[in-house]
């Protein structure tokens, strides 16, 4: 047997940021028949989750963005910093990767930072038309910058980016979809799902449920429902209410499969979202979160909208009403689905996880 390829892939936290290196570890084990995988951030309960069902093992280390205006602040976070340097080093010692990839969230830093403190190739992907912080950061110190969008602000013409597309998760058996078939899902309806993303989104979950009251022809939708964890139960309740059957969950392991099932999205813009929307074709109506850093996910959702892929509507603007008026428009006109959707696919770049795992494997000049 070869000897074991080993990668830790740094950071997490959120779905955006964790998805697209499970989608890498995917394709690395794909493409090498020895690969040792560890995935190395937070000790946040959806990251620790998602890893365990997807079988990868875990370190957490303590990780803390740098910030707060006085001396005592910024010291105490400087502090932490380098505790977290310290303990990723001793990361590095025990486990003596190959490489070292960052998927960006504060937990990255100091790993990716060690990484190269201590000889050891280190790449960092960059999701988001604009780069986050840690990233930002980051850029100085790795070897080579995988950006998912053609013009990544601060990164054009930066000889260290590789354009290569946004990773996508690998549709698996995770979480079956066996629970839709028994709520009363036909296949012949439109399906519409509606996601604020890993951590739920308030804004989307009230604009829905007040669009759906609106509405006198919701029989012809199947609905499909990720609320996040603080809302399942009062949208279940009010989908009750209004006697509309839909499939409900806090958060779904499937979203690949839902996905193909899906004619339409009411979703958040982070970049995972925004390129798997484009691989499966799917058009959407897309609410960036406000609050995103440098308002990246208003950037994503643009650069959608500018090629009519997708449609916007800020989240200030976000209302029952609007909604309604959106998804009506969209589902009576199937030309535009179909242009949409044509669109999507054009933009999309379906092998992004295997471009990034065959750029890793041959630092150490293996074949793939």
């Amino acid at each position: 047997m070869n000897k074991p390829f080993k990668i830790i892939i740094a950071g997490g936290k959120t779905g955006g940021h964790l998805f697209p290196g499970i989608a890498v570890a995917q394709a690395l084990e794909r493409l090498h028949d020895n690969v040792d995988v560890l995935f190395v951030g937070t000790n946040a309960p959806f990251e620790v989750q998602t890893l365990e069902k997807y079988g990868y093992a875990h370190k957490s280390i303590i990780s803390k963005p740098i910030k707060g205006s006085s001396i005592f602040r910024k010291a105490f976070s400087i502090g932490i910093l380098l505790v977290s340097l310290i303990q990723a080093m001793m990361i590095m010692k025990r486990i003596k990767p190959d490489f070292v990839l960052g998927v960006g969230g504060f937990s990255s830093f100091a790993v990716v930072l060690a990484a190269w403190c201590m000889g050891i190739p280190t790449a960092i992907q960059e999701q988001n038309a604009i780069p986050g912080l840690t990233n930002r950061l980051l850029s100085r110190f790795a070897k080579t910058i995988f950006t998912s969008f053609k013009e990544t602000k601060g990164l054009v013409g930066n000889k260290k980016v590789k354009y290569v597309g946004n990773p996508v998760r690998q549709t698996d058996s995770v979480e079956s979809a066996t629970s839709l078939t028994s709520n009363n899902f036909n296949p012949d309806k439109i399906t519409l799902l509606v996601t604020g993303g890993s951590q739920g989104a308030a804004s989307i979950n009230k604009a829905f449920m007040d669009a759906l009251a609106m509405m006198k022809n919701t029989d012809r939708f199947n609905i499909i429902h990720q609320t996040g964890i603080n809302d399942e139960s009062a949208i279940q309740q009010q989908y009750d209410d209004l006697n509309i059957k839909a499939t409900v969950k806090a958060f779904f392991h499937n979203m690949p499969q839902l996905l193909k099932m899906a004619d339409l999205a009411i979703t958040r813009a982070g970049a995972g979202t925004v390129f798997e929307l484009c691989i499966m074709g799917l058009p959407a109506i897309l609410v960036p979160f406000p609050h995103a850093a440098d308002d990246h996910q208003t950037f994503n959702a643009m650069a959608l909208e500018n090629h009519d892929a997708a449609v916007m509507i800020k989240d200030n603007e976000l209302t029952g009403q609007t909604l309604e008026k959106t998804i009506q428009g969209l589902v009576g006109d199937k030309s535009r689905l179909e242009r949409m959707a044509k669109m999507l696919k054009r933009i999309a770049i379906a092998n992004a996880d295997e471009n990034i795992a065959s750029c890793i494997l041959k630092t150490k000049e293996i074949k793939v």
